[in-house]
């Protein structure tokens, strides 16, 4: 490798960071996937500009005469419809720039200017202000994946599935993740109005939701007969210590069998589902498996934090279409393996791991580097997980407080 070549690698040095959830449309925050995160040299100045007129590394010759030509002609014979200021170089390169990362047709995959990789950076930091729900792109459509327990977008109503075609007012055909994170999030107080598709609906609907700081919960626990429940809401950073603690109440409560409900839980670290499943899967099995195309790929194993004789004699994980990312993980091995019995609806589907690549310019981008996979070799991106016992639950006609999953599990156990 020469010196030029180097110098130009050394732009965007990269390093691993443990994977996180999904699109988490807290309040427009945004977590993806399997994050793997990148940073530039310490200090290192750039222009996008700077980086845009330097040769680029390819491996093989590229015509770009094409482009050079549209980008002369514009500069030579564009003339604005309005008064509106000129288009600057720098924008000019940041538009090229996207055009080509939206060539590539990935909804994940993201090139993020100055103003928006701060506000990202912001948002897996854990500031969080907004809505308080999770979106993702399905059938390219923005889609809610789950809205959070006690937030304002559950207490106006909004459910898993529901297509968001406008955010106050402008359409999102064509929208990315990130841009549409970006109008759904807001100062507390602020109100943004979502419009709204639902399945099963011949009218779309409007809906006013005002923006608030946005608490994550992350464990709640209780019994039911001899059955212990786990409702776990986020893959965060503290889920293994409150599985633990949960784990630690079932012990005591003295019961024998474990309802996971995963429902509307869209994801987080990666690590904390390694973790989790390892207290219940013997040391040494796999957990998950990440592809990166060909024969290559990354395997996760079970730490083997057994139970021993407290683990449950039967086991049942809930989840539904906001079931994403990490809780596929876990859902998925621990089907695979034969310990737990899912049961709900078929999951999102979002098993695709990013890389956030800072290009030391204050922009950065957001690129897929591999799919998540079951142990078994199954995509969780192309098709989601199955339930072994699928219970469909129609909004529109459910009685408030009935929930037929829940009782479908308690039934399973109890038989």
């Amino acid at each position: 490798m020469n010196t030029e070549q180097r110098d130009r690698d050394d732009e965007v040095k990269k390093f691993p960071l443990l994977g996180v959830g999904l699109s988490l449309a807290l309040a427009g925050a945004t977590f993806i996937s399997g994050l793997h995160m990148g940073s530039s040299h310490a200090g290192q100045q750039a222009s996008l500009g700077d980086l845009f007129f330097r040769e680029a590394p390819v491996a093989d010759e590229v015509d770009l005469e094409e482009f050079w030509l549209v980008w002369n002609l514009l500069e030579k014979k564009f003339v604005s419809a309005s008064s509106t200021d000129a288009v600057t170089q720098e924008e000019r390169v940041e538009g090229a720039i996207q055009g080509l990362v939206d060539a590539y047709g990935d909804p994940y995959t993201v090139f993020l200017p100055p103003k928006e990789s701060e506000q990202f950076h912001e948002d897996i930091s854990g500031n969080f202000s907004g809505v308080g729900m999770e979106v993702g792109i399905r059938d390219k459509m923005v889609t809610i994946i789950a809205p959070l327990p006690d937030t304002p977008a559950e207490r106006a109503g909004l459910l898993s599935g529901d297509i968001v075609m406008r955010i106050d007012g402008a359409s999102t055909e064509g929208m990315s993740i990130d841009e549409a994170v970006q109008l759904i999030r807001g100062e507390e107080g602020t109100e943004v109005v979502l419009t709204i598709y639902r399945e099963g609906r011949t009218e779309l609907t409007e809906v006013s939701i005002t923006r608030d700081t946005i608490a994550v919960p992350t464990v709640r626990t209780r019994t039911e007969g001899d059955v212990f429940v786990i409702e776990l809401y986020s893959f965060n950073a503290l889920a293994e210590s409150r599985m633990q603690e949960a784990l630690r109440e079932y012990v005591e409560s003295g019961t024998n069998k474990i309802i996971i409900d995963l429902r509307s839980n869209p994801g987080g670290y990666l690590q904390s589902a390694v973790s989790i499943a390892s207290y219940f899967l013997p040391a040494g099995e796999v957990v998950v498996r990440e592809g990166f195309g060909g024969d290559d790929e990354q395997v996760y194993r079970s730490q083997g934090k057994m139970l021993g004789e407290y683990a449950p004699e039967k086991m049942v994980v809930l989840v539904d279409q906001g079931s994403a990312s990490a809780s596929e993980i876990l859902a998925g091995a621990l089907q695979e393996h034969g310990v737990a019995t899912l049961i709900g609806m078929k999951t999102f589907g979002k098993g695709s791991v990013q890389e956030l690549v800072e290009l030391g310019t204050g922009a950065s981008l957001k690129v897929t580097i591999a799919r998540w996979f079951t142990p078994e070799g199954r995509s969780i991106s192309e098709n989601g997980l199955e339930p072994d016992m699928v219970i469909p639950i129609d909004f529109e006609t459910l009685v408030p407080g009935e929930d037929p999953q829940f009782d479908a599990a308690l039934e399973y156990l109890g038989g």
